[in-house]
């Protein structure tokens, strides 16, 4: 049955979403914001040039720890939280001089901040790619000794215990950043291309998969709705993982009632269609902006409103917004800096409701309302585009790119208009690869 619409007066919930704050330690207002390395915005100030803002700055540079105490601060009042959900990549982008320490102490650090700024509001954290070092690497559970990832959900399952339940805890401890806690929350390094412990088994690494449809099930025996949060969205996966998720999502998609994901550091999103046709959505995976400004953004979150708590709730989300900081703003002198709105969903893209179909004909209308496609274009960036127009390949590649829930697929993108080579269009989603 397709969702519809709660009925008039019926309560919804706030869910604030953050994810890839990447909090840079040695970030350094002043100093040179352009520079060889991966990553800018350290070591000393330049005298007599301009160089890194105090609040971040564009280009290769992450975040000052300020800033991002800043957005707790200036979170909207007016509207309590019912939840936070943090999807991970808390260090910086130094990835060629990281330890085992650094990471601890950027884990340590951003979760006191936001245990002090967020009171008693429940937290659902999961795993980012960049909590392992090396970067990317998450080996499976049966691995021991000295290359296991023990060293990383220990001290991730101390740091959050307050938020997790027991079971919880032990699962994160064990596989992969997985746990399940009330109605199912997921925390996990999925499929990822880069993690090279993959190749000793792509199709469902620590059976997390399995582990999946289990809850899901059971989920839909009791008649609950579940929400699946994850750092990196499952078009980004390994082919055979991402197919099989794909799968699960579409046989489950009367349990599902949203997929909630970053790391792109952009703001975009990835359909979902059922899998005889390839032409009827069934889900969307929302895809958050990055709190961080790596490469050349603006800060930003976002806040979900969903279907609130009561009997017959779709928990569906029924609208989003985002936030950013502008930086050139901020970092003006006397400037006070104010985290602001920088657009509503359904306002923005006249949406009557925000359910799958919904954005699939977004979509549509994007192929022939270009002041659309570049007003979203503009906001995929957070308010801070690339100089270079997206043209019309740019633009076919990354239709493609939301209508793609599973990886390497070229037939989800066969009813666009214009026809590009798949292998042309991959090649364009790698140039776009920010994090």
């Amino acid at each position: 049955r397709p969702p519809e619409p709660p009925a008039p007066g019926a309560p919804s919930a706030r869910i604030l979403f953050l994810t890839d704050l990447h909090w840079d330690r040695l970030y350094a207002p002043g100093s040179a914001a352009a520079c060889p390395d991966p990553l800018c915005c350290r070591g000393a100030a330049r005298p007599g040039a301009a160089g890194a803002g105090f609040w971040g700055e564009y280009g290769k540079c992450d975040l000052p720890l300020h800033t991002i105490e800043l957005l707790l601060e200036q979170l909207p009042a007016a509207a309590p939280m019912a939840a936070v959900y943090w999807t991970g990549d808390i260090p910086a982008h130094d990835v060629w001089q990281q330890s085992r320490r650094d990471q601890l102490r950027a884990l340590s650090t951003v979760t006191a901040a936001l245990r002090r700024r967020l009171g008693t509001v429940p937290v659902f954290p999961a795993v980012g790619n960049h909590e392992a070092t090396p970067v990317n690497a998450f080996p499976p559970p049966y691995v021991r000794g000295n290359q296991s990832a023990a060293w990383l959900y220990d001290a991730m399952a101390q740091e959050w215990q307050q938020w997790l339940s027991p079971d919880a805890l032990r699962t994160l401890r064990w596989d992969m950043g997985w746990d399940g806690m009330g109605a199912q929350q997921g925390t996990w390094a999925g499929g990822f291309q880069a993690n090279f412990w993959l190749l000793i088994n792509a199709t469902d690494p620590a059976g997390q998969l399995q582990w999946l449809v289990g809850v899901l099930a059971a989920a839909e025996r009791a008649g609950d709705k579940v929400h699946i949060i994850g750092h990196i969205p499952p078009g980004h996966c390994l082919r055979s993982w991402s197919w099989n998720y794909y799968r699960i999502v579409s046989r489950f998609e009367g349990t599902i009632a949203g997929q909630f994901f970053g790391h792109t550091h952009v703001d975009e999103f990835e359909m979902f269609y059922d899998e005889e046709t390839l032409t009827r959505p069934v889900s969307i995976a929302f895809i958050a902006p990055s709190v961080t400004t790596y490469i050349n953004l603006n800060p930003g979150y976002r806040m979900y409103v969903v279907d609130g708590s009561y009997p017959g709730s779709s928990h569906a989300v029924l609208d989003h917004e985002t936030f950013i900081l502008n930086l050139t703003e901020a970092n003006a002198p006397g400037a006070t800096p104010r985290w602001q709105l920088l657009y509503r969903a359904r306002e923005t893209y006249g949406l009557p409701s925000a359910f799958p179909a919904d954005w699939d004909r977004l979509l549509r209308r994007f192929q022939d309302d270009e002041q659309l496609f570049q007003r979203f274009w503009f906001l995929l960036h957070k308010g801070h585009p690339p100089r270079a127009p997206c043209g019309a390949g740019c633009k076919a590649a990354l239709l493609c790119a939301l209508r793609s829930g599973r990886s390497d697929d070229p037939g989800l993108c066969r009813p666009l208009r214009p026809t590009l080579p798949f292998a042309h269009i991959q090649q364009l989603w790698r140039q776009w690869r920010l994090c």
